[in-house]
């Protein structure tokens, strides 16, 4: 079976994201949460470093309960700073919490994360048709768009390189390419 080439086939938890998750849509706000945290702590580091750590992050912030997670103290921060399974990066750490806030404060505002994220798209995936790797974008315009609209809302770590990567991660976009034995089948289903 023929896979996107970014795809590390030696490793089969890398190897079953791709086939089931990436570029499958996403509606489940609690999963949408955690998909735009995961997507800030990659900022500088490659996917599969954080792949490989998202269980420990699941665990250390509360399987993402933006619920809970708003009501981190300094101590908490503190502990999650030493944490060897999440990346101990400071800012990235706090910036979950920032993103809680900023997440509880849509859902209230528009019913939900995901009525509102998948605004960007006008609520439709988008099929994009490349045939190599290479001519897969690093930013659109609607992510461009989507990163200011996200900063001014209050979230952290939300370039539109990352928002790009995220409307990858989550379905908005479908961008397998066109000889990925996934690049059909992934429109067809939804988490």
């Amino acid at each position: 079976m023929k896979r996107c080439e970014w795809v590390k086939l030696e490793e089969p938890l890398y190897v079953d994201y791709h086939d089931k998750e990436w570029g499958v849509p996403v509606y489940d706000d609690q999963h949408l949460f955690e998909m735009l945290c995961l997507e800030g702590a990659q900022a500088g580091l490659s996917w599969w470093t954080i792949l490989q750590k998202r269980e420990g992050y699941r665990a250390a912030f509360d399987q993402f309960d933006a619920s809970k997670i708003i009501l981190y103290t300094e101590e908490k921060l503190e502990e999650l700073r030493q944490d060897t399974r999440i990346v101990r990066n400071k800012l990235k750490i706090a910036s979950v919490v920032s993103n809680a806030q900023a997440f509880l404060k849509i859902q209230e505002k528009y019913g939900s994360f995901s009525h509102y994220i998948w605004g960007f798209v006008n609520h439709e995936q988008i099929v994009n048709k490349w045939s190599s790797i290479a001519e897969v974008p690093v930013t659109t315009t609607i992510s461009d768009r989507m990163s200011k609209q996200l900063k001014k809302d209050g979230f952290k770590f939300v370039g539109s390189t990352i928002c790009y990567s995220y409307m990858q991660a989550i379905g908005m976009v479908n961008d397998h390419v066109t000889d990925c034995f996934c690049r059909t089948e992934v429109s067809d289903n939804e988490h």
